[in-house]
């Protein structure tokens, strides 16, 4: 055996020839991004919290009740007449339905007189609508200075008006009635040189437990008609 033979036999069974590192690309490690740690607001001290809560909630209740206040000038705005500054039909309505639920449930008395100027047309017809508007306030003053607190005084259309008398028979009444025709025909408006005059004829009728309010102003229209007839042979002719 020679020398290269023995050397190959004491280095083993060749097993094939000898491999190196494998190769092959790196594994890519994808870096776990961190969830960012929340920041905590500075905390404010619980009294601070409450005293703000109050003067929020003392603020609105403020613009609340003014806003309540504010309604309710518009709402008496809506039923005041503009020209003579009494109540208009509306305004009335509402004194009649809480007149007449006060009439039912505790019997008290109360009458309604109406009344419509004599002559009216014929003051707008020959001095114009600003003569008869100036005759209307008047009037209104008139009826303002011939009731009392506890009335009300509308009016309710054109030249009518409604008295709304508390605590007053029908008796009563008709002798109120009977002055105010009496104040408004010695009534004189100066007006551009001019003196105007009137008349005023008056129905009245009570305030019954099962009136509606436009029952009892239809009721009282009649009978001022009626009273019209009377005080106006021509009228009562037709």
């Amino acid at each position: 055996m020679s020398k290269a033979d023995e050397q190959s036999k004491a280095a083993g069974p060749d097993i094939g020839p000898k491999m190196g590192p494998k190769l092959g690309p790196k594994p890519v490690r994808v870096p776990q991004r961190r969830s960012a740690e929340p920041v905590e607001a500075p905390k404010r001290p619980a009294r601070a919290v409450g005293a703000q809560l109050a003067a929020e909630v003392a603020r609105l209740e403020r613009e609340l009740a003014t806003a309540r206040a504010q309604l309710a000038e518009l709402t008496v705005f809506a039923q005041i007449d503009p020209l003579t500054d009494i109540l208009n039909r509306r305004g009335l309505e509402r004194e009649l339905k809480r007149s007449l639920a006060h009439v039912k449930r505790y019997g008290a008395s109360a009458a309604l007189i109406y009344l419509d100027l004599d002559g009216f047309k014929r003051i707008n017809d020959r001095f114009g609508h600003a003569a008869g508007d100036a005759v209307l306030r008047a009037v209104a003053m008139v009826l303002n200075r011939h009731i009392r607190e506890s009335d009300v005084v509308a009016r309710v259309g054109g030249d009518e008006f409604v008295l709304l008398l508390w605590g007053c028979s029908e008796a009563s009444a008709l002798s109120k009635a009977e002055a105010i025709e009496l104040a408004v025909a010695r009534m004189t408006v100066p007006h551009d040189g001019a003196v105007l005059q009137v008349g005023a004829s008056c129905g009245v009728t009570p305030l019954l437990p099962l009136d509606r309010p436009d029952v009892l102003l239809d009721r009282a229209d009649r009978a001022m008609y009626a009273r019209k007839r009377v005080r106006n042979p021509i009228l009562r002719a037709v």
